[in-house]
């Protein structure tokens, strides 16, 4: 991997490169706003004079024109596995899909400033010397920590639909305050996200919830209408009342952000939208029991909604899978202590187990202010006292074949049977599981199963 001090040498040689040819070119957009709030760029893009034609003959063979149309051309360099985005200056035709626009004229930096989405954005940088070349006031808004569209924010908006979005994300991942005439076009235009593409949507909330920011900006969308429209079943959750000990006047929605900001610095984007949703089954089960408001089945029912917003979001069958299961099974180790061997083992067994830990860690936190079952479970996995979480299955179906049983689906049952005694240390051999067998040949009888050959016994254990 490029260190940071890798990718600037190469973007600041990318643009010494088109300058020795007698082009134009600065260094462009978010890494200009990274450098001026003193953050390293993840990544740098440059901004030319220069059209994709000339940049390719260029770099001959370095390049790839990812979007030759729109002038942008990727540099990659010679030493590492890293690339540079060079883009010809350029105005922007009209945007008839609400994404895209139809067509492109090749410009100046100004008219380039100008077609970009917000002034913090819009900047350009010199390499060589440092000075920041600003046409649309992105400097002042960042010392001001304000989020202004350039120009009329309607009509930014209604050029790309997404950019409703980062909106969000860039005023809660710096920390800024959202333009009063910006936000109202914002809240104005909200329903209309709808038209970008499920998976540009997804991307976008893949960078809000993996980020330290992540409550700020779930707690932006709802205030925008960017849930109701992108997550419609989260917005229930605001008025709900918990009462929680942490939280005593707090609602649902409350809960919900302190649980996202409970979870670890960086964490997975599965366990960060399974945070977000975990209670999200809870209003369409609230009911009023001797007094008390009880969310029965709410796991279920919250597994369900989440299902159908991951395949809506047209997330993977993986980060769906595990999303699902998280939301599903977020309360289960509240009753660790109080399980037995076997299904304890069975769920710290579980490739997702990480997750699910540091879910009900801070669901517990945000709850009671402690989370004392996490810390058994972690204790548990680290002493093993009985051994590996996982152990082989200690018969197989060929096995049962062998020992003179036929074939079918009580199989599986007698399996799933044998293979809790194992994890509850009732049996630990394989000739310990075929006697087990023959001792409970009569309840098998019942069922129509072939009578196991004849073998030795060995003394009943306690089957607990």
């Amino acid at each position: 991997m490029t260190s940071p001090d890798e990718r600037r040498e190469f973007a600041t040689d990318v643009v010494r490169r088109l300058r020795q040819r007698g082009f134009q070119a600065l260094w462009a957009g978010g890494c200009v706003r990274d450098l001026q709030l003193g953050l390293t760029p993840s990544d740098y893009d440059v901004a030319t004079d220069a059209n994709p034609e000339q940049v390719m003959d260029v770099f001959r063979n370095r390049t790839v024109p990812v979007g030759i149309s729109f002038g942008v051309v990727r540099v990659r360099s010679p030493k590492a596995d890293q690339e540079v985005e060079v883009a010809t200056f350029r105005s922007d035709g009209a945007y008839i899909d609400g994404r895209h626009p139809e067509s492109v004229v090749f410009s100046s930096p100004e008219s380039d400033a100008s077609r970009r989405d917000f002034t913090i954005n819009g900047m350009f940088l010199d390499p060589s010397t440092g000075e920041v070349i600003d046409y649309v006031g992105g400097q002042a808004d960042l010392r001001d920590r304000v989020l202004r569209a350039i120009g009329d924010p309607a009509a930014r908006f209604r050029e790309d639909k997404l950019r409703l979005l980062r909106a969000v994300r860039f005023a809660a991942r710096f920390g800024l305050t959202i333009e009063p005439a910006t936000r109202a076009a914002i809240v104005a235009m909200a329903p209309q996200v709808v038209v970008v593409a499920a998976e540009r949507i997804a991307a976008e909330l893949r960078r809000m919830l993996v980020h330290t920011s992540r409550a700020e900006a779930a707690d932006m969308m709802l205030e925008t209408g960017l849930a109701a429209a992108v997550l419609p079943p989260i917005v229930p959750m605001k008025g709900v009342f918990q009462g929680k000990p942490i939280q005593p006047e707090g609602d649902l929605w409350d809960h919900i952000l302190l649980v996202l900001k409970l979870l670890p610095p960086k964490p997975s984007f599965p366990l960060a939208f399974a945070a977000l949703l975990h209670d999200v089954g809870k209003p369409p089960t609230k009911a009023i029991h001797n007094g008390r408001f009880s969310f029965h089945n709410h796991e279920q029912v919250g597994r369900d909604i989440a299902d159908d917003l991951c395949r809506k979001l047209k997330l993977s069958n993986d980060e769906r899978a595990r999303i699902t299961w998280l939301v599903e099974y977020h309360q289960y180790l509240g009753e660790a202590t109080r399980l037995r061997e076997a299904k304890l083992k069975r769920i710290l067994a579980m490739e997702g187990i990480d997750d699910l830990l540091e879910l009900h860690r801070a669901d517990a936190l945000a709850s009671f202010g402690e989370c004392p079952q996490v810390e058994y479970c972690k204790y548990y996995l680290g002493v093993q006292p009985a051994g590996p979480i996982n152990p082989p299955p200690l018969i197989t179906g060929h096995d049962l074949v062998r020992h003179g049983l036929s074939p079918g689906p009580h199989f599986a049952t007698i399996l799933e049977q044998i293979r809790e005694a194992q994890l509850d240390r009732i049996i630990n051999s394989k000739r310990e599981a075929l006697e087990w067998i023959d001792r409970r040949w009569p309840s098998y009888a019942k069922e129509g199963i072939k009578k196991p050959k004849p073998g030795n016994t060995v003394e009943e254990k306690k089957d607990n």
